[in-house]
């Protein structure tokens, strides 16, 4: 390099010792300065420039028109570049001239200049990309400015020290190019205006983030709004930003199922080629494509995958902040042998400081930007994994279903989706831990030389048995998801029957048969706390017995090994970073542990076998048909026999049809195999056109009357006011409380069954589909209603008039009306024809009509006597007043017949009267007036008929972690704290005891008491670990306790719940009670209490031991818990929100 620098006047050697460390007044050499500092941004920014640009093509969001700040950065970029060039050719100049200037001043000219030109064209590019903030320019300006620092000194002093200017031409030129970098600087830290084509944001209330620029991404100073407003008072739902693009539920969930739509694909190509041992063609590929694939791709490598990116980024902030966590003990080295060198400069005090607080600041940014990264990826994982799990339930075949119970989907999108969420803020410990060690090692080396060996075996020993322990763990946890899931299950049949359960008085029994398998499941628990507990103690006892066994042996091997200050210190700080990892392993063996089980159960319910999409073909029919079938024959699982076999039926455009049998004979199973939901073993079906399907059991949302019937379609009020009109709907609209705006409950609580099944009839019409198949929709209703609504909307002169209608029906009086009939008897048809055609055949028809047809007249008999004792005023009422309830469910494979069920049901509607709520806007008797304007007013102060979910705000009560704690139990609860304080007493005692012992005085190159610090230091060591293990093995009973408790309290409360706080809850809601938050209970909250208790003493003795040492810290703590009072009260906000 001293060829560079040159010679002579404007020469100068490239590096001197005694000008820049051996003295008070430290100055780099010229040619130094001209170097090694005007290169350093230069090189940052072409190095980070191929990355840069890849991440530009595939990131363009729309350009930026060409505003005064960008054309005031270009202006800024040209005349860097013009001043490089005019150091260049001012450099030929004097070559020209005769006096030849150094080499350095034609090179590093050249290479800023350039670089300069570079920059220029970035801020061009990057506007033509839509960015409207540049990171890696900020980073380049901000390098040139630091650098740029040094010689703005230095020149300054070295004219005041001769009195001139040596060079004023380029003393001249650097200034005016320090201003402009400077200036770049200042410029780059605002933000452009959003990309020309970029779409618009129509949320309410955007979240910050995707518009903050890159030092208020670093510095999160985009959060600092929200922060406020959470400390100033409770934060609402309607506060919180709306989610980012890229991390919804549809675009995360897309992608996911893209990249494993992929995968599958590939290894279906993968097994074929092996199969066949050669490539296969195209068309070999659209054959196989449909095949149900044998083996299925992992699901964690489709996660990779789709969110391998953000696991990168966060893979190169971890690598950052592990390098960084080293710096500071080579530096603290250094701060010790400067305090014990009296005679060194005083400058060298303040710069190692001062790069100690560089450095932990560097390392604070980086971390939390690791964090927020990672986070934001868990957040992604979890929504991902339910996405594709609750697609996959509406997919599978029936046998899967009869497989896969309810409880066991619940916990996969719940517990074991948590699960992933848990697991990957560690996941990068992966690498991180043992590249940790590794450099922990290697440094300790440095320090203490072949003792930390000894260190080194004890923690490969510990390997093995954490091992063993995590496989148990594992084994734990395989058993105590199986328990879950049992318990889930059966709560989600008494949550499905509570009516019924409640009317027979069933509680006992079922809360009996929930606590034995809630027994199970508790018993592996506290077999797993056990186990926790051990492996606690012995990652707690680690980092001090391989600090113990290195020192140990250290002062052991040789007599004349002084452990000093430095040696020490050094040492402790590099085993307190080796502390961290090896903290954290046991946390992270057993959430992979957790994790694996959890993989293998969504692996599991993923591979299950789907519907095939292309059982029924949309695409080719027969013209003038929309509803064809040749030799179908279909079941509902393959391991069964096949429930409708040689159906061969052609349904004309238009055209109505009804479906008869006796029960079980298959009717609803023919609108199932219509709809794809059952398995086609041969044969074909056509359907042309879009579908609308109602079912035998209306399915009801929890929303209002009018959000049912449209189903998410736009409002045609024309059409709508139809569809109510067709379906007898409107006197109902009248006697609800809010009209079409009434809440309806959920499951249709509180509405009766013919006006459930009036509202999914009427939900068909609105949809304006080319077919519909109705499912006996008129068996829900009285006669006289089933009259008007066939009448009114299936018949021929029906709103649905010219549209294909396949009507299963029991009504014999309205078969003359239809099109033809389609006759099924045990699986088969039977017959079809025309109802006069049939009759005339006198085949399984005629005896069909003879079965139902004095029913039927019997029924007409009994409405039309009702109807004559009813007075005009409750003409109307008649529309309305449908006797079934919604347990008036009839399934075709059901033993019972359809009058006994009917008469049965009509009895249990009216018993559980009382109990479906007084809400109900129909009354079973005669009202006077006054009764009548009492019932409204009672029907308005309810209209919202399920509560939102209450969240208590402000800070947590004492009175609630009073409870958890005598759920624990006060005794326990006492020795817990007890046994974390005594912990922290030990742990301050053992670094009391190990500053002594370097104080110790050295006589004869040797220290006395070797033996007896060491036996002390041990001693205080192992009484932490002991201490930690009795914590642990205390919270894990107590915690157990606790669950134990907490969830009998909730079983019990639930299950002498009165019915109408079933029927205005959700069950979805009370489930979640059951498994998310018993879950939380269970495994969660223990750990975490350890984690706080260890924490809050950890802060208390470090901040105890500094302001006994330094009384004055004790002035900085009050602002600092300021600030960190302000943070943890806008966190707590946003987490009750949660």
């Amino acid at each position: 390099m001293d060829a560079l620098c040159g010679s002579g006047e404007l020469g100068s050697k490239f590096w001197d010792s005694n000008l820049s460390v051996h003295t008070d007044n430290p100055d780099f050499t010229p040619c130094f300065q001209n170097s090694v500092l005007a290169w350093v941004p230069c090189i940052y920014l072409w190095a980070a420039l191929p990355c840069y640009l890849f991440y530009l093509w595939h990131r363009h969001q729309g350009y930026i028109v060409l505003s005064r700040l960008s054309r005031l950065k270009t202006a800024l970029g040209v005349l860097l570049w013009c001043v490089s060039w005019t150091d260049l050719f001012y450099s030929f100049h004097g070559l020209v001239h005769g006096w030849a200037p150094a080499p350095i001043f034609f090179v590093t000219p050249l290479v800023v200049g350039v670089t300069m030109l570079l920059a220029t064209l970035l801020i061009q590019y990057e506007r033509l990309q839509g960015v409207r903030s540049s990171g890696v320019l900020i980073i380049f300006w901000f390098l040139c400015v630091v650098c740029g620092i040094i010689p703005f000194r230095s020149k300054i002093l070295s004219a005041l020290a001769q009195g001139k200017i040596s060079d004023p031409f380029r003393f001249t030129t650097f200034y005016i190019y320090f201003a402009l970098v400077l200036s770049a600087l200042i410029l780059s830290c605002f933000r452009e205006k959003p990309p020309f084509f970029s779409p618009k944001n129509m949320d309410p209330n955007p979240c910050p983030e995707a518009g903050a620029g890159f030092l208020s991404r670093l510095s999160f100073w985009w959060f600092t709004k929200l922060a406020i407003l959470g400390y100033r008072r409770p934060l609402e739902e309607w506060d919180l930003w709306c989610l980012n693009e890229e991390d919804r539920s549809h675009m995360v969930v897309q992608r996911l199922l893209e990249e494993r739509k992929k995968q599958q694909e590939q290894a279906a190509r993968h097994q074929a080629a092996e199969a066949s041992g050669k490539r296969l063609s195209s068309e070999d590929e659209v054959l196989l494509g449909g095949r149900p694939q044998a083996r299925e791709p992992p699901f964690l490598r489709a996660l990779m995958a789709t969110f391998g990116s953000s696991f990168l980024l966060s893979v190169c902030f971890k690598l950052i902040q592990d390098l960084l966590s080293f710096i500071n003990p080579q530096l603290l080295s250094v701060l010790i042998r400067f305090i014990s060198n009296p005679t060194a400069p005083t400058w060298w005090g303040f710069l190692v400081a001062g790069l100690m607080f560089v450095c932990s600041v560097m390392q604070t940014v980086i971390l939390h930007q690791y964090y927020h990264c990672i986070f934001v990826m868990g957040l992604r994982f979890r929504t991902g994994i339910i996405g594709v799990i609750y697609r996959k339930a509406l997919v599978i075949t029936n046998s899967v279903k009869r497989e896969s119970t309810v409880g066991e989907i619940v916990n996969l999108m719940s517990v074991d989706a948590q699960r992933f969420m848990d697991v990957v803020p560690f996941i990068n410990l992966l690498w991180s831990a043992p590249l940790q060690m590794i450099l922990a090692v290697y440094f300790l080396w440095q320090n203490l030389g072949p003792s930390v060996l000894a260190g080194v075996a004890l923690m490969v020993l510990l390997i093995p048995l954490n091992g063993a322990m995590a496989v148990k763990m594992r084994a734990f946890q395989v058993e105590q998801m199986k328990f879950k899931d049992s318990r889930i299950k059966l709560m989600s049949e008494i949550l499905g029957g509570i009516k019924v359960l409640k009317l027979y008085a069933w509680e006992p029994s079922f809360l009996k048969q929930v606590e034995d398998i809630r027994q199970d499941e508790l018993r592996l628990m506290r077999q797993a706390a056990y186990l926790h507990a051990t492996s606690t103690f012995i990652w707690i006892c680690t980092p001090f017995l391989v600090t113990l066994t290195t020192l140990g042996m250290y002062v052991s091997v040789d007599k004349n090994n002084v452990l000093d200050a430095e040696k020490a210190f050094v040492s402790v700080s590099l085993f307190n970073i080796l502390k961290i990892p090896l903290n954290m392993l046991p946390q992270l063996i057993s959430n992979l542990a957790q994790t694996s089980v959890s993989l293998k159960r969504i692996q599991h319910f993923l591979s299950q076998d789907e519907l095939d999409s292309q059982c029924v073909e949309r695409k080719t029919i027969t013209p003038g048909y929309t509803v064809t079938i040749h030799n179908g024959t279909f079941t509902w699982s393959r391991n069964l026999p096949p429930t409708l076999h040689s159906l061969d039926i052609q349904v004309p455009k238009g055209a109505l049809v009804a479906v008869v049998g006796p029960v079980g004979c298959g009717k609803s199973s023919l609108l199932s195999a219509l709809l794809g939901e059952m398995e086609k073993l041969e044969g074909k079906v056509y359907m042309k056109g879009s579908v609308a399907y109602v079912p035998q059991q209306a399915w009801i949302q929890n929303c209002t009357l009018q959000e049912n019937v449209l189903f998410g379609q736009a409002l045609d009020p024309k059409r709508y006011r139809q569809a109510l009109e067709a379906c007898a709907l409107l006197a109902d609209l009248e006697v609800l409380p809010d009209g079409s705006k009434t809440e309806i409950g959920e499951k249709g609580i509180n509405l009766s069954g013919g006006q459930r099944q009036r509202v999914s009839l009427a939900r068909a019409v609105y949809s304006d589909a080319d077919i519909f198949l109705l499912d006996d929709p008129l068996s829900a209703v009285d006669s006289h209603v089933a009259k008007h609504i066939f009448d009114q909307v299936i018949g021929p002169e029906g709103v649905l008039a010219g549209k294909t209608r396949v009507l299963v029906t029991h009504g014999i009086s309205f078969l003359p009306q239809t099109d033809f009939v389609i006759v099924l008897a045990d699986g088969q048809v039977s017959e079809i024809g025309t109802y006069v055609a049939l009759l005339q055949r006198n085949g399984s028809f005629a005896n069909f009509l003879r079965n139902y047809a004095p029913d039927e007249g019997k029924e007409h008999r009994e409405a039309d006597s009702r109807t004559a004792l009813e007075d005009k005023e409750d003409e109307e009422v008649l529309l309305i007043e449908d006797t079934l309830s919604s347990h008036t469910d009839l399934t075709d494979n059901e033993p019972v017949t359809y009058e006994v069920q009917k008469h049965f049901m009509r009895q249990l509607s009216a018993m559980s009267q009382e109990g479906e709520g007084q809400g109900r806007p129909v009354p079973r008797r005669r009202l006077s007036a006054a009764e009548k304007v009492v019932q409204a007013t009672e029907a308005k102060a309810s209209h919202v008929l399920t509560q939102e979910e209450k969240v208590e705000m402000g800070t947590v009560k004492l009175s609630v972690f009073w409870d958890y704690a005598r759920a624990v139990g006060l005794c326990a609860t006492l020795a817990i704290f007890l046994l974390h304080g005594g912990q922290s007493a030990a742990a301050i005692g053992a670094n009391v005891w190990l500053s002594a012992w370097t104080g110790e005085a050295v006589v004869n190159g040797q220290q006395n008491n070797t033996s007896q610090r060491l036996g002390v230091y041990a001693a205080l060591g192992i009484l932490q670990g002991l201490l930690v293990m009795l914590s642990a093995i205390t919270m894990a009973v107590g915690g157990v306790q606790a669950a134990r408790l907490l969830h009998q309290a909730l079983l019990h409360n639930k299950m002498r719940s009165p019915q109408s706080f079933f029927d205005t809850t959700p069950s979805g809601r009370i489930l979640n009670r059951f498994s998310k938050d018993i879950y939380v209970i269970d495994e969660v909250l223990a750990p975490t209490i350890l984690m706080l208790l260890n924490s809050f003493f950890n802060s208390i003795s470090t901040l105890v031991v500094i302001v006994a040492s330094t009384p004055l810290f004790a002035v900085v703590i009050l602002p600092l818990a300021v600030l960190y009072l302000f943070v943890q009260v806008a966190s707590m906000w946003l987490r009750h929100g949660n």
